[in-house]
């Protein structure tokens, strides 16, 4: 059941995830025009996950691909994505990433 504190549950065949942000679990759904956007920050997709897959991807650069791919941004700003990724850590992080990430590379099932 999704609800105000309990997202709709990721679905991992279309790369979602969940982040926990301010104290909620957050959906990220990376859809066209959320990596569109998040591209137009970002730069070139693939040469971020060339980054990432060199580890040389940079917590500014994740926090921005997280805040794009959001399902549901309402009362959120970029500082409490960026803050979430902080307090979550990025071992934690990682997992939200690979789903994000493996959707730009391998596309919808």
């Amino acid at each position: 059941m999704s609800g105000p504190d309990r997202p709709a549950p990721a679905n991992p065949h279309r790369g979602e995830a969940v982040l926990p942000v301010a104290g909620r679990p957050r959906l990220l759904r990376p859809t066209f025009a959320a990596l569109v956007a998040a591209e137009e920050d970002l730069g070139p997709l693939f040469a971020l996950v060339e980054r990432a897959g060199e580890g040389r991807l940079g917590l500014a650069e994740m926090a921005t691909l997280f805040w794009h791919c959001m399902a549901d941004r309402e009362g959120l700003t970029r500082e409490a994505v960026g803050q979430a990724v902080i307090a979550a850590g990025l071992a934690a992080c990682t997992a939200p990433l690979r789903a994000l990430l493996g959707q730009v590379l391998k596309g919808s099932p």
